[in-house]
């Protein structure tokens, strides 16, 4: 078994090659590509007797995103330790159990000490990045209280309790969750179109409940017309038999079915000619079948689907012809699937229509949640409100104490100006109004008495 060439990583784009990885990676690079687009096969017209492997032309690498939330950290590491001559040489004679098993991270302490320094760089910056993140999260959710379970998982592909260098432990944590993270990637995809089902479902049950009994009825109506006519297309070959190959063939390729060739059709569909057919490569090769099923613009037919649909053939076929589960099909591996009742006498294939991505049992569970959501919210909402009404009620008291508390400095304002505009004439003092003017004593006048002194009356006769 060619373990070298199997685990290179070829990421393309209309030509473009250019060899991310090796051995090492072979999970993670293999799946990279599952996140790129389908790159449809172009029709070629060519003597099927002499179809050469086209000529690699290393350019510069088109970015991809796998998706993981440390993509970029991901990316950057491999990279540089590909500079390292004695760290390159190594992958080359490791197989991928002593790999998984942490033999080759232990490689890290005998790489050049510009790599070490460059990675210890990266992970300094990679921290940093999630340290910021996690601050920015917690700003967001007005200082609450973090779940530290979560905090730590975005942690898990490195040793966060040293931030400053990147060790062997990093490399091998770097790995193993880079791994397991985009092998379930298509089974998070599932769950994801699962969910999506069944909410365009619950969504629609919701609208026929806003409608009255004449309304309801005429929409019912238009929703079976239209599942009619998406299940009204012309029959799907079973994804990797005889009759789907010969089809793409005849319609891509350009060719006589009558002169179907399996090694022929291998080598012209490996469009980067690597001696493998990958997952992107063999996804390119049921267009023609979605095609039949999916067209865009179309009511009744979903692009969601179209592409749930493609996941499903792709993993079958995988499942039938990856013998050795590395996600390649080898030409090898092909020609013997060649030769399979499986291939040459297949059983019908079940679109999705046909077999419905949830069951009722997960319909009624689904709903249930929903609506145990929709009460929390509810329950939320009506807290929020009542924290609301009370601080409004606190509000307007704090109001009226202010108010009270500005009529008492306004009145001690009043005494005290009455007080310093008192007159003092000829040792008697007469209050002067406020803005009044003080006027003199003329004998005669009565005059306030001094306090505490009693006034005597003569009496009478």
């Amino acid at each position: 078994m060619n373990y070298s060439k199997r685990l290179k990583k070829i990421t393309e784009k209309g030509g473009t090659v250019k060899m991310l990885w090796s051995k090492a990676f072979c999970h993670y690079t293999v799946l990279l590509l599952s996140l790129w687009f389908c790159v449809e096969a172009v029709p070629i017209a060519v003597d099927k007797t002499k179809v050469e492997t086209p000529e690699e032309k290393l350019e510069a690498p088109q970015s991809v995103d796998t998706g993981l939330h440390y993509d970029r950290y991901l990316r950057e590491v491999i990279d540089f330790l590909e500079k390292d001559e004695h760290f390159r040489e190594k992958l080359h004679n490791t197989d991928m159990e002593d790999i998984k098993q942490g033999k080759l991270a232990k490689e890290l302490d005998f790489v050049g000490h510009h790599v070490r320094t460059k990675l210890d760089e990266l992970k300094r910056q990679e921290v940093n990045r999630l340290r910021t993140l996690i601050k920015a999260k917690q700003d967001a959710e007005g200082g609450h209280e973090m779940n530290h379970k979560a905090m730590l998982k975005q942690f898990e592909y490195m040793n966060h309790m040293n931030p400053h260098t990147f060790e062997v432990e990093d490399l091998d944590k770097l790995i193993q969750s880079a791994t397991n993270d985009l092998e379930n990637f298509d089974q998070k995809r599932h769950e994801e179109f699962k969910r999506y089902e069944m909410m365009k479902e619950h969504e629609r049950k919701e609208h026929l409940k806003n409608l009255d009994e004449e309304h309801r009825k005429d929409e019912e109506q238009h929703y079976e017309e239209l599942r009619k006519k998406h299940a009204d297309h012309p029959k799907i070959n079973h994804p990797g038999s005889q009759d789907q190959l010969k089809e793409v063939w005849k319609e891509s390729d350009g060719l006589d079915p009558n002169d179907f060739d399996p090694k022929t059709f291998f080598k012209l569909h490996d469009t980067n000619g690597d001696g493998y057919i990958d997952e992107q490569e063999l996804e390119a090769l049921f267009t023609k079948e979605l095609e039949k099923m999916y067209r865009p613009n179309l009511d009744e037919d979903d692009m969601t689907e179209m592409e749930e649909e493609r996941l499903r053939m792709r993993e079958h076929v995988m499942n039938e012809v990856d013998t050795n589960k590395d996600r390649l099909v080898s030409l090898e591996e092909f020609l013997m699937s060649t030769n399979k009742k499986e291939f040459l006498e297949p059983d019908s294939w079940e679109t999705l229509e046909q077999a419905p991505a949830y069951t009722d049992e997960e319909m009624k569970l689904f709903e249930e949640q929903l609506a145990q959501e929709e009460s929390n919210l509810n329950q939320k909402n009506s807290d929020l409100q009542k924290q609301k009404e009370e601080l409004e009620r606190q509000q307007e008291k704090l109001n009226a104490q202010k108010a009270e508390l500005q009529q008492a400095v306004e009145h001690m304002q009043i005494i005290k100006s009455e007080k310093a505009n008192e007159v003092k004439d000829g040792g008697a003092t007469v209050a002067v109004p406020p803005g009044g003017q003080a006027l003199p004593v003329l004998p005669g006048d009565i005059l306030p008495l001094p306090p505490g002194h009693q006034q005597h009356l003569p009496a009478r006769s």
